[in-house]
């Protein structure tokens, strides 16, 4: 059975689970850390934004049953790709959106995929969603892990901070 990894930061990672977490060909989905400087970050000194970490989620799939161009369309669905500061009620460097590529296929993929968002007129602003080479991953601590399962109604209220209403005005198929 092929593997590969998709890493993407779109916000808190806590919403970033879900979305990917029952697709088939999905293996795994974790939350962590990625693009800072400080080795083994903990949540803590993330959220001090002194780290250069960003908040992220690392996929596992099967690229035979789902493509990483599929994933990156997947996650173009879930944030605000013209905020680079944060996403929804969450704000700061460590929320940044982000596309962390782990081969020149994926940058290509990503590239094409954002050019694409860009010519399509969705948004008014500017589309700012980063590209970047992926750096370590750093696995965040257990009680991160499928929060959306563990917290449920922790989970609601995040995602009700602006992050619904947002994919239900853009993205919304009706």
């Amino acid at each position: 059975m092929a593997e590969d990894t998709a890493i993407f930061a779109g916000g808190c990672f806590w919403c970033m689970v879900q979305p990917f977490d029952t697709l088939p060909g999905i293996k795994k989905v974790v939350s962590g850390y990625t693009g800072g400087h400080v080795p083994n970050p903990t949540y803590e000194e993330v959220c001090q934004h002194k780290t250069g970490h960003t908040e992220a989620v690392k996929i596992t799939f099967d690229p035979e049953i789902i493509s990483y161009q599929q994933l990156v369309e997947i996650y173009w669905q879930q944030t605000d790709p013209t905020d680079a500061m944060g996403q929804f009620q969450d704000r700061g460097d460590s929320y940044r959106p982000v596309i962390f590529v782990n081969s020149p296929k994926q940058r290509q993929i990503a590239e094409a995929s954002k050019k694409a968002l860009v010519e399509s007129g969705k948004f008014k602003d500017p589309i700012v969603t980063q590209i970047e080479d992926a750096k370590p991953f750093y696995l965040a601590e257990d009680y991160h892990q499928d929060f959306y399962r563990k917290n449920p109604l922790r989970y609601e209220l995040e995602e009700s901070g602006g992050r619904s209403a947002f994919k239900r005005k853009y993205w919304s198929r009706d």
